[in-house]
């Protein structure tokens, strides 16, 4: 009698356990916590971990990782003063009826306005020079001339330089430098001077009468020279020079033209000061509006060398599945989780100001979950590490934690109401067993007795 009802507890304990275990079916998950996980860098810039979607009824999340380069745009700031070469040989023809005025000047116009766009930090100014058309006047500071003060009206500036008359016989750049260094306030602030010019140096200040001469040489490459010292980046653009091999007639040595040029200027690749670019006419719209253009912005805020690891916990990788929702933007990243630390690592090389780099992923639950997660509070994951080349090439590394939490439910058991099947069953299965073990017993009672 006992061993039956014993039984009969047996399998209502079955029962029982049968109905409170957990299945894909009957669990529900919800999101507990949807922290941003947020790791400065610099001032602006910054990656953040976020939870961008939940799609509860497949029991599924989607979250994304993001790097931003929140620096502005670049401007150059500062003084700028040109320095164009106003020399008769700048209405020579180069192309069709086009001169080589006509290609500085509107490049130089298009610069002008480029740079001082929508820019309150900025101011230009400009000075011409070749040689004063009196003889007497030559090799004195009247071979340049002041064509505008510095100016942040892009339109006034544009009319001065489109009035610009050429007509000096030679070239006195030191006149044209001499002049333009004076004219730069006393702020602390960028300076640039920014030469444009058609021919080789052949007068100087105060110098010895002789053209191309070693004191004009020298005066002009000191000039160049005190400038760089002083704190001005120094950029040239020299063009129109079809002569180079030739030997100036008032040399009575071997030194051609362009021996003088390396002289005074150096090379483009070892230029005497800043920057040296030599050129073709047919190079003079490129290096004006963009070579030269570059040189004047500030260095670019570009994050490099960015790695950023996501580790994932234990329960999530056994419980869940793992997916991207689309290829990272920007860069490279693990084309599965590293079995090794539950990782996946994002490369980025290089992110730009205003740049914006992405990837997105999914955790599903699997269908054949362990039930002994049900009711824990669950880290999407570990931490985040990343790793970085900072603006001035440091290398920076930093790490969080922060995470979205998850939690899987089951709705809570309750006992077998009386008349449901499952009761029914039970009852039946009671009564039976016991009548079954009282009719055993009375026989086996009768059997006793005879």
């Amino acid at each position: 009698m006992k061993k039956s009802v014993l039984v009969t507890l047996f399998l209502v304990l079955i029962l029982i356990a049968n109905l409170s275990f957990a299945t894909y079916e009957t669990v529900t998950m919800e999101v507990v916590e949807e922290p941003v996980c947020t790791i400065e860098i610099g001032e602006n810039s910054k990656f953040e971990k976020r939870l961008i979607e939940k799609n509860l009824n497949n029991k599924e999340v989607t979250l994304q990782l993001q790097v931003t380069n929140e620096e502005t745009a670049l401007q150059p700031t500062g003084e700028i003063m040109l320095v164009i070469d106003n020399s008769k040989s700048m209405e020579d023809i180069v192309s069709g009826t086009t001169t080589r005025e006509d290609l500085v000047v509107e490049s130089a116009k298009t610069l002008v306005n480029t740079i001082l766009d929508g820019n309150e930090n900025l101011r230009v100014g400009v000075v011409s020079f070749s040689t004063n058309e009196e003889v007497s006047k030559e090799g004195t500071i009247e071979d340049a001339t002041l064509v505008s003060d510095l100016s942040t009206d892009s339109q006034a500036l544009v009319s001065a330089i489109s009035n610009i008359q050429y007509t000096g016989p030679r070239t006195d750049l030191e006149s044209g430098l001499s002049l333009a260094s004076q004219y730069f306030t006393e702020e602390d602030n960028n300076k640039y001077v920014i030469v444009l010019t058609d021919g080789v140096p052949n007068v100087a200040l105060n110098y010895d009468k002789v053209y191309y001469s070693d004191d004009v040489i020298n005066k002009t490459k000191a000039q160049l020279q005190a400038l760089d010292t002083a704190g001005y980046d120094v950029i040239t653009m020299l063009t129109g020079i079809s002569n180079a091999d030739d030997v100036p007639a008032t040399r009575d040595d071997d030194k051609t033209y362009g021996d003088i040029i390396e002289e005074i200027f150096g090379t483009e690749t070892n230029p005497t000061v800043g920057k040296f670019y030599y050129v073709q006419d047919s190079e003079i719209e490129q290096t004006i509006t963009e070579d030269i253009y570059n040189d004047l912005l500030p260095i670019e805020k570009v994050l490099t060398n960015i790695t950023v690891t996501d580790y994932f916990p234990q329960e999530i990788i056994d419980n869940f599945e793992f997916a991207y929702v689309s290829e990272a933007n920007i860069g490279t990243i693990s084309a599965q989780v590293n079995p090794e630390d539950n990782s996946i690592t994002w490369t980025i090389p290089e992110l730009n100001p205003g740049e914006t780099a992405t990837v997105q992923y999914t955790l599903k639950l699997k269908e054949d979950f362990d039930s002994s997660i049900v009711g824990k509070l669950l880290d999407t994951n570990e931490k985040v590490d990343i790793t970085y080349t900072d603006f001035d090439g440091e290398q920076v590394s930093d790490t969080s934690d922060v995470t979205p939490k998850l939690r899987l439910t089951e709705p809570p058991v309750e006992l077998p109401k009386a008349g449901t099947p499952i009761m029914i069953a039970l009852f039946t299965v009671g009564i039976g067993l016991f009548i079954y073990s009282f009719v055993k017993l009375t026989i086996t009672n009768k059997n006793m007795k005879h």
